[in-house]
């Protein structure tokens, strides 16, 4: 697990540093991989046994296999690999990020299209903590 930062307080997010990519370099490796359909084939039709090729953590293995998008995040995947395989479950960049905020694609979209998401208590963490 990395260091703590000072910009791990933002909230909604992990920033995908180099420590991240360190973390998750058999994750990301795995990811990548989706891009070749043959890959996808060998992975779909046995996600468990593909897996094995790469020395991901226990954690990082269980996130790929629940799809805990978050998870994969924080456990050090970057989302531009990971989204590889949201793309192999049929969902598209909108839907997944629909799915990681937790707002639904359409929500996500409006939200997007209106300017993005309001900075108003959500430039840190500790903000909403003392909201508390």
């Amino acid at each position: 697990m990395s260091l703590k930062k000072e910009y791990d307080d933002i909230p909604g997010t992990f920033v995908f540093d180099a420590d991240r990519s360190r973390e998750g370099y058999q994750l990301n490796q795995f990811c990548i991989s989706l891009r070749l359909q043959r890959n996808r084939d060998v992975f779909n039709a046995d996600e468990s046994a593909y897996l094995d090729k790469y020395a991901m953590t226990p954690e990082q293995r269980d996130a790929v296999l629940k799809r805990d998008w978050n998870g994969l995040l924080m456990l050090g995947g970057n989302i531009y690999y990971t989204s590889k395989l949201a793309a192999n479950d049929g969902i598209n960049f909108q839907e997944l990020a629909g799915i990681m905020t937790g707002m639904g694609s359409e929500a996500y979209r409006a939200m997007m299209l209106g300017g993005g998401r309001s900075p108003e208590g959500n430039r840190y963490q500790h903000e909403w903590d003392e909201k508390e």
